[in-house]
């Protein structure tokens, strides 16, 4: 996986022009204009934009331009909500030329993308997550047949612009990986979430037992990215036979307890991302 550090959009030839800049599409522009891309050569499209997006106007920025006057695009990277595909898809058309077509919109599979954009477009669909908002998502990626290595290898930089970034072959893929890591953080924030209510039931003030959890749901899934140790193997480090660990772990680890729990939350996110995709 590469690193954003290592990569530089400094040298985008053309114009990248990002349709829908909410929350995953804002952090998007952020990146790749953190990775040295110069503001004129962004253009979007985002009728609410954010002010963060607004001010960069003022520094070169084509905010809301008529897309028939982008000429020169590079990438369209389509970042709107899924129920917003079908008003967006005609607009695109009025792109001249065949630019790569990025896209991060949930459930929307490569062949209803080529039915909008023609048969013979390149097309990239990913699947980010939220901790792209502070550069540490994880995106897995597939490519349809029409993509060039240089057009895959411009989407693998415009995505790293948030974190790290993988690719698979196989489109059906994408629907456990949104039950993983593109819904994954709700599952972390619900860990702490509850961990916290333990606390609080164990005695502890709430707001202590609140900060407790946050700090080590942090630290612990940064122990885990930087050590390099798979995560069984941390948790054996951490638990002494007979201990307070190994009698917390005796439940949760039971028969009823939170591995089958996430295998049947992770089965049934799975099942919507199909049912959501038709």
């Amino acid at each position: 996986m590469s690193e954003p550090s290592a990569i530089s959009l400094a040298d985008v030839a053309g114009t990248l022009v990002l349709i829908g800049a909410g929350k995953m599409g804002g952090a998007l522009a952020q990146g790749w204009l953190r990775l040295g891309l110069a503001p004129s050569r962004l253009a979007v499209v985002e009728p609410h934009p954010s002010q963060e997006i607004a001010g960069l106007a003022a520094r070169g920025l084509r905010l809301n331009p008529a897309l028939g006057q982008v000429r020169d695009a590079a990438a369209l990277v389509i970042a709107v909500k899924p129920q917003n595909a079908a008003e967006i898809m005609p607009l695109l058309a009025a792109v001249g030329g065949a630019p790569l077509v990025l896209s991060i919109m949930a459930g929307r599979t490569l062949a209803f993308l080529a039915q909008g954009l023609g048969p013979q477009a390149p097309i990239v669909r990913a699947m980010p997550n939220t901790p792209a908002a502070i550069g540490r998502g994880i995106t897995v990626a597939v490519a349809n047949r029409h993509v060039a290595a240089a057009q895959r290898e411009l989407a693998h930089r415009l995505l790293v612009a948030c974190g790290a970034v993988e690719w698979v072959e196989d489109e059906a893929l994408l629907d456990a990986v949104t039950a993983v890591s593109g819904s994954g953080p709700a599952y972390v924030f619900l860990l702490a979430e509850a961990l916290a209510k333990a606390g609080t039931a164990a005695g502890l003030p709430a707001d202590l037992a609140a900060r407790l959890a946050r700090a080590t749901v942090a630290g612990s899934g940064e122990l885990l990215e930087r050590s390099g140790i798979e995560a069984g193997v941390l948790r054996q480090n951490v638990t002494s036979p007979g201990g307070t660990t190994a009698a917390a772990l005796e439940v949760l680890m039971s028969g009823e307890g939170l591995e089958p729990l996430m295998l049947d939350a992770v089965a049934a996110a799975t099942r919507r991302s199909r049912e959501l995709a038709g």
